[in-house]
């Protein structure tokens, strides 16, 4: 019977290896620790980035402008009945960026292509923030009117500046429950990425065509090229990295029987408008943002005239 002579304390040929593979993989797990490259180190201050709060623009007049820091959301089903025992009542969601972890967190920041779901967790953050951007030329601080064509971008630095598309639905290319039209992020501009509100009753589309879009208020949001209208789908939700089920978005017209949108293409860009009670802004707040820009404007003045 042959005996083992020898075991891996015995730093000869092959467990000398061993021995030093140990080693080399403790201290390199050491280094990585102490600079914070970990995986878990990395995904939870990304997490503590993307879930920060962040404060909505603040609108004076009550109307969205190019520029505006804005959450797009879907208001709640007025019908709280539930009628199937799997299928809970539509709740307010807005639109969130559902994206890939392991892309995000070696950029730190979130790049296409990524999703988008409708997430009923109602804190600006992130995730949820987009940006009003011209796409014809007009300048920032101007109002969005109805039927114009505009960007929907998400925020610059973390956000990635990335833009909603939506695209027509064939074999390979739909959403995966619903299989309606898809609905995601990308970086590069096109006709693809150009949407236009309209007014959400549509014996007064025509009347509004023009007109100031008003902020926390009902419309709908049309994609230009395919003429389909964002929806939220009730019947459809997705699991997501973060630990939540969140309604899947696409981009599909709803019709009731009096050719009217129903209400999963309805929303409201969401804002902070002083005495709105959608988003409530404290007095203070709105004062200090006031006073802040009537303070620089007369700087601006006063540097002029010297």
């Amino acid at each position: 019977m042959s005996v083992r002579t020898y075991n891996p304390s015995v730093r000869v040929g092959n467990w000398n290896e061993d021995i030093q593979l140990e080693e080399d993989t403790l201290k390199d797990f050491l280094e990585r620790r102490d600079k914070g490259q970990l995986l878990y180190q990395k995904r939870t201050q990304f997490e503590q980035t993307i879930f920060k709060k962040i404060d909505l623009t603040i609108s004076r007049d009550g109307f969205v402008h190019f520029g505006d820091i804005v959450n797009i959301r879907c208001p709640g089903t007025k019908d709280k009945t539930k009628y199937f025992a799997h299928l809970e009542p539509r709740q307010d969601c807005q639109l969130s960026v559902y994206p890939e972890i392991n892309r995000i967190l070696e950029a730190n920041k979130f790049e296409e292509p990524c999703g988008i779901t409708g997430a009923r967790d109602l804190t600006p953050n992130l995730r949820s923030c987009f940006v009003i951007r011209s796409c014809d030329g007009s300048k920032n601080s101007e109002p969005l009117r109805y039927g114009q064509p505009f960007f929907i971008s998400t925020l610059e630095g973390e956000g990635g500046n990335l833009l909603l598309q939506s695209d027509r639905a064939n074999l390979t290319k739909s959403v995966n429950k619903s299989r309606h039209q898809d609905v995601s992020l990308v970086l590069n501009p096109s006709f693809l990425v150009e949407w236009q509100v309209l007014h959400f009753d549509p014996r007064l589309r025509m009347e509004y065509e023009g007109i100031p879009v008003p902020a926390n208020e009902r419309v709908i949001i049309n994609h230009r090229k395919t003429n389909q209208n964002l929806a939220v789908e009730d019947e459809f939700t997705i699991r997501t990295p973060f630990g939540s089920r969140e309604y899947e978005i696409t981009s599909h017209t709803y019709l009731d029987s009096h050719r009217a949108e129903k209400e999963v293409n309805h929303w409201m860009i969401i804002m902070g408008v002083p005495g709105d009670p959608v988003y409530p802004v404290m007095q203070s707040e709105a004062t200090r943002t006031t006073s802040s820009k009537s303070a620089t404007m007369t700087t601006e003045r006063t540097q002029a005239s010297c």
